[in-house]
């Protein structure tokens, strides 16, 4: 890591270079290459500014903050880049993440072109509710499926009621035993 630390109106002390390159330990974890770090203390009025730009792996950071105290000036400004830092490895490893189900859709696909037969590829699920014939067909009137499974509440039976092809009659499957 290479720190750079420039103070204008106040003087880099050895305590706060020490300070601050401890603190920017936090901030170099997060990279397992080259990273340029440069800082800024100033002073203005009675307020004491850390600014702090950090480039690594093509990507720039930066965090400005003031603060009475200059040391937590610096510690808001590592949470600052921390959290900057985070946002943005997280938004790569999601794109990374992604891609990887994409590509494994596409294998899937893939492999869907092969011809699959004699297996059950779908499994849906319906709740049975006890109703008669004529209620079953209101009910199926209101929804877009072509079929629902009810009791028929006559038999006791599980019964389904279907929608023909011309799509204005219908049909009901009965068990016979």
């Amino acid at each position: 890591m290479n720190i750079k630390i420039v103070g204008k109106d106040l003087k880099a002390t050895d305590a706060i270079k020490d300070y601050t390159a401890k603190k920017l330990e936090r901030v170099e974890k997060y990279f397992d290459g080259d990273v340029e770090c440069l800082v800024t203390i100033k002073v203005e009025k009675n307020v004491q500014i850390a600014e702090m730009h950090v480039t690594a792996k093509g990507y720039t950071y930066r965090a400005v903050t003031e603060h009475a105290d200059l040391y937590a000036s610096i510690d808001k400004d590592i949470d600052i880049l921390e959290g900057q830092i985070r946002k943005v490895k997280t938004k790569k490893e999601r794109l990374n993440k992604d891609d990887s189900l994409k590509q494994m859709n596409m294998e899937v696909a893939a492999h869907k072109e092969e011809k699959i037969e004699d297996e059950i590829l779908k499994v849906s699920y319906y709740e049975i509710k006890p109703m008669t014939p004529e209620d079953a067909k209101l009910k199926l009137q209101e929804r877009r499926d072509r079929f629902m499974p009810f009791v028929n509440v006559d038999t006791g039976k599980v019964n389904v009621i279907f929608k023909l092809k011309d799509d204005s009659n219908f049909g009901l499957l009965e068990p016979e035993a």
